[in-house]
């Protein structure tokens, strides 16, 4: 009974081991200007979680220093390094983890920043380190120019004519570099197509690279019994990935570790 009781708490250990190994999926950051600006985005949270796709939150904390989780973030001040907590990424970081950002909102400084590729700011950093990774950039594109903060200082919801066409302009150089602007109720959607549009590329070109492999290469064809590290040195000098071998044929453990090495595939046949 007691080796029953065992037996179950070990299957009972692995089957929920199993179930806490989460498959690791694309993830998105979404950039905020302060802790509650994100509220008004679960839409867009519902839609990713949907389709499969996670995100973080990435809280500003003035123009040079953010929030990520419990990681303060901190960029550079001109001729010095400000410290932050010693995990934390600096901001040209950030990105490597990422699949894309989403800045729901910016404003005329940091599209500015960001168009001329100045550094400095939290936003300019991280909008410079995702695309020279070619990654993407989102924006929502019905942005006043004006953060909140400014909004709620200044009493006023709009820029002056003269801004506008100075922040439109700006907004059309970091179209070149590569962002992309939207409606700010799309661009979870834009996140998704973004995504799933790198994924079809990339099982495309994969299928393409097999296909040519298929037809380019031939397998070289082992009628023997025996393959040892000195028929391989011998016998794999050309640049086929195949070797094909009956079911019977005997490999030694160096000459498997030296086709492995190879990238060599071995292919077992039945035997006519």
């Amino acid at each position: 009974m007691e080796i029953k009781q065992m037996v179950e708490s070990i299957v009972r250990e692995l089957f929920d081991s199993m179930k806490n190994q989460k498959i690791k999926q694309p993830k998105v950051l979404y950039i905020f200007y302060d802790s509650k600006a994100h509220e008004a985005f679960t839409d867009h949270f519902i839609w990713l979680n949907n389709h499969h796709i996670d995100h973080d939150i990435l809280f500003l904390d003035g123009e040079a220093s953010s929030w990520l989780g419990m990681h303060l973030i901190e960029c550079a001040g001109r001729g010095k390094t400000i410290a932050s907590d010693e995990f934390a990424p600096s901001p040209l970081e950030v990105p490597l983890e990422y699949e894309g950002i989403v800045i729901p909102e910016i404003d005329l400084d940091n599209a500015a920043r960001a168009a001329l590729g100045m550094k400095g700011t939290i936003i300019s950093e991280i909008i410079f380190s995702t695309l020279v990774q070619h990654k993407f950039v989102l924006i929502g594109d019905d942005s006043s120019g004006l953060k909140r903060a400014d909004r709620r200082t200044l009493k006023t919801l709009t820029l002056p004519k003269p801004y506008v066409n100075l922040f439109d302009y700006y907004k059309m150089e970091l179209q070149m570099y590569g962002v992309q602007f939207g409606p700010t109720k799309q661009l979870a959607e834009m996140a998704v197509n973004n995504i799933q549009s790198d994924t079809r590329l990339a099982k495309a070109d994969k299928s393409v690279k097999t296909d040519e492999h298929a037809e380019d290469e031939k397998p070289i064809i082992y009628k023997g019994r025996l393959i040892s590290a000195d028929w391989v040195t011998r016998e794999i000098k050309t640049t086929t990935s195949y070797l094909q071998v009956g079911k019977k044929t005997i490999i030694s453990s160096l000459a498997k570790d030296m086709l492995k090495e190879k990238g060599i595939t071995i292919d077992y046949v039945s035997e006519g």
